[in-house]
């Protein structure tokens, strides 16, 4: 078991406000397997994991324990091309310096 995996799953879960039946839904799981991940009976296999990591929009180093905060914000740049995303990084860096 990755340790504090499940309580991290269930917290956010809840912080989302979706029901176990809504994620196993968005992951193809049934509830009984999500309710496993978070008791720590069962562990998400990676596939489940990037995801769940992507439900919950949090990198899977959270939930793998190697971050130990949650980011505030995550940048979907699904669709963006390798410009567009320095594009984005170039403005998001010369806002932080003003």
């Amino acid at each position: 078991m990755i340790k504090d995996l499940p309580n991290k799953l269930k917290a956010l879960r809840l912080k989302y406000g979706y029901s176990q039946k809504q994620v196993a839904n968005k992951v193809d799981v049934s509830s009984s397997i999500i309710s496993a991940y978070e008791t720590g009976e069962r562990t998400p296999s990676a596939e489940v994991l990037l995801s769940l990591s992507n439900i919950y929009n949090c990198s899977a180093d959270y939930l793998l324990g190697k971050q130990n905060f949650e980011p505030n914000v995550i940048l979907d740049t699904t669709g963006l091309s390798d410009d567009q995303i320095r594009a984005l990084n170039i403005l998001i860096e010369s806002i932080k310096n003003e």
